[in-house]
């Protein structure tokens, strides 16, 4: 029985440091990544969550939608992404390429709404755009204006030749990357909403959805459109270097600047928290974030995290969420998705999503 006991005290022995190797690369802090535009706010809850808890600060990277999902999706297990904050929608692919990789179980919490801007510095005039003038103005091919049903390369070098009631300022927008929420929700708002005026491209929609989106989801690379990166703070400071030149990003860093920077008007509406929230700003879109199920109880402060997010002092009409320019949802989605962060339910089915 000594022998036994000494043999099994042996093998504890041995086995001892690689279960602390494993213990010890667990993190104590939760990892997220993703939206440029979500970020801020969960920098924000994520300080409060730091200091109210036991918990330690989590660490978060901003890398654009497509960035972060991609991250996210990778993998499960403590070297991956606990959470991923995006500004628009999971996509069908990348859901499938999440379930493929063995990230199995995503919770989808949707935090509010964003409009997105199209700005410029103060020291300038204030543009009134429609989304037609952002189609003729940004997509690489447009509509031939001898009235034919074809397209040619975009010739358009100022605003005033895509409307004469727009100034002769040279086009030149700053705007993020292909990798972005913003950029994807841009052009499918205000690029794709511009195309849908001329009758024969909304018909070309129904017809040859694909044809249709090549035409209206591309951007022209001739110089006219800057990709700025992921740092939307970045475009408001080159705004104010450049006042000739417009930047696309998200409400909140309107309403943080606005002291020197102005939203444009986008068929006659202007960017404010109030039409945003009542849906007659046309370029607003909801905000989300997605959590690996798998990592709650493995990683630290997880669930205190999403119900910190979701708590009505943070995301709720007199949250302080809202002091940053998020828009709430109403009061039964928010109801909804508190249910989500704390009953953990996860995505079940592909069929809920669509490609953008």
């Amino acid at each position: 029985m000594k022998k036994i006991m000494l043999m099994v005290l042996a093998i504890t022995m041995l086995m001892l440091p690689a279960a602390m190797s494993r213990a010890g690369s667990l993190r104590d802090y939760i990892a997220i990544v993703g939206s440029s535009t979500v970020y801020p706010f969960a920098t924000v809850v994520a300080e409060k969550f730091g200091k109210t808890t036991e918990f330690k600060t989590p660490k978060i990277e901003s890398t654009g939608s497509g960035g972060g999902l991609k991250l996210f999706s990778a993998k499960a297990g403590v070297k991956t992404p606990d959470i991923t904050n995006a500004s628009r929608r999971i996509k069908k692919s990348e859901f499938e390429r999440c379930q493929k990789n063995g990230v199995r179980e995503i919770v989808e919490i949707k935090i509010g709404y964003d409009g997105i801007v199209i700005a410029n510095a103060k020291s300038a005039p204030r543009f009134k755009l429609s989304c037609r003038d952002l189609f003729l103005g940004l997509a690489r091919e447009i509509p031939n204006p001898d009235g034919s049903l074809t397209v040619i390369e975009n010739p358009y070098k100022t605003w005033h030749e895509v409307n004469p009631k727009l100034p002769p300022t040279k086009i030149r927008v700053l705007g993020p990357p292909p990798t972005s929420g913003t950029r994807d929700a841009f052009v499918e708002l205000a690029m794709a909403g511009g195309a849908r005026t001329f009758p024969w491209l909304r018909a070309l929609k129904k017809k040859d959805k694909s044809k249709f989106k090549v035409i209206a989801h591309t951007i022209r690379e001739d110089g006219a459109y800057v990709e700025a990166g992921e740092n939307d703070n970045l475009i408001v400071q080159k705004l104010l270097a450049d006042s000739e030149s417009l930047g696309i990003f998200g409400f909140s860093y309107l309403d943080q600047n606005s002291d020197r920077i102005q939203g444009s008007l986008i068929d006659d509406v202007e960017p404010t928290f109030e039409n945003i929230a009542a849906g007659k700003y046309p370029v607003s879109r909801p905000l989300f974030f997605y959590v690996k199920k798998a990592h709650i109880g493995l990683i630290p402060g997880i669930k205190g995290y999403l119900a910190e997010f979701t708590s009505e002092k943070a995301y709720g009409e007199d949250g302080y969420l809202s002091d940053r320019g998020l828009i709430p949802m109403p009061s039964s989605e928010r109801e909804y998705y508190r249910k989500v962060a704390t009953e953990l339910k996860p995505i079940l089915s592909p069929s809920d999503f669509r490609e953008k």
